[in-house]
């Protein structure tokens, strides 16, 4: 396994300046690209590289020339927006980012599932989290069977035709939010669908993230390294659904942090073990969303605590059996 970065961390950089603050940082051989949506594009030109494979071909190699090899093409966004004009934008991105991958030989992109209205007249996504009243188990079925597995469908036999995965981040706020919920949508659709792993948003719903990585097996296709501080007494008072603004960090229930610093070693390196095991060898990609520490000492930090949990070698045949 390898460690790798999410790069809107330094999206302030231009793409030669963000692979120079890279180095700083030898231990990371991957980094994961945003090409749109929310993470932006600030690091390449999306319809300028799918236009000219000869600029295509120039950026993986410069790339590989800064010793990086891309895990992933990230566009989260949503493609099954109520407002068909965003709908439109974001499917848009998503197919031009697979295409891209295709391109350049990237295996992975990922995004969000997506969250539609609850009904056909709705303007704004509607996530529902609740079986009663019953409008609200009829609105579930509904932007299931009528948006969701309709438009994965199509759009992940597009992404296999291209040689693609795609790799949604079960997020909550959009329909895909937990394991089951994307094992319900790869069932529904194929197998060129799958997860983002991303442990941060399991953990403040209360998911056992070793646990969840079983189940989820085969269908990881990418892993996010980030981590999440519950406030006990805010969590005791008022539970895990939070609307509070992440500015207000002291108010939350729970805050994104670097690694480490909401879960133990222990609990990391149970978490390797069990990707190993799950038969997951690819990347843990670094993504650093602390209000509380600066990119340097965050960034710092979660590499020098994932560097004594990767498993990097095979591992050994058991010869005492």
């Amino acid at each position: 396994m390898q460690l790798g970065l999410f790069t809107p961390i330094f999206n302030a950089l231009s793409l030669d300046a963000a692979l120079a603050e890279i180095k700083r940082y030898p231990e990371i051989s991957m980094i994961e690209i945003g090409t749109g949506g929310w993470p932006g594009g600030n690091h390449l030109d999306l319809d300028a590289l799918l236009a000219d494979k000869e600029k295509a071909h120039a950026f993986r190699s410069k790339l590989n020339d800064a010793g990086l090899t891309i895990s992933a093409l990230s566009c989260h966004n949503n493609p099954v927006h109520p407002n068909k004009e965003i709908a439109r934008r974001d499917d848009a991105v998503l197919r031009k980012t697979i295409q891209l991958a295709e391109q350049i030989h990237v295996p992975v992109v990922i995004t969000f599932s997506g969250c539609p209205g609850a009904s056909a007249e709705d303007v704004t996504p509607n996530w529902i989290t609740a079986a009663w009243p019953p409008e609200f188990a009829d609105a579930l079925a509904w932007q299931w069977e009528q948006r969701l597995i309709p438009y994965w469908k199509n759009t992940g036999t597009f992404a296999a035709d291209a040689g693609v995965k795609i790799a949604l981040e079960a997020h909550p706020g959009f329909c895909v939010y937990n394991p089951e919920t994307l094992l319900k949508l790869r069932a529904a659709t194929n197998a060129s669908i799958g997860i983002n792993l991303d442990p941060s948003h399991m953990w403040w719903q209360g998911i056992d993230i070793p646990t969840a990585i079983t189940e989820l097996g085969e269908s990881i296709f990418h892993f996010h390294a980030k981590d999440v501080a519950i406030n006990e007494a805010m969590r005791n008072r008022n539970g895990v659904l939070d609307t509070k603004s992440y500015r207000e960090m002291a108010q939350r229930s729970w805050l994104f942090r670097s690694v480490g610093w909401g879960h133990s070693e222990l609990e990391w390196k149970r978490i390797a073990s069990a990707l190993r095991l799950a038969g997951y060898d690819y990347v843990m990609s670094i993504e650093h969303e602390d209000a509380l520490a600066s990119t340097h000492e965050g960034l710092s930090s979660a590499i020098s605590m994932l560097s004594r949990v990767l498993l990097k070698e095979p591992p050994v045949e058991p010869w005492w059996t």
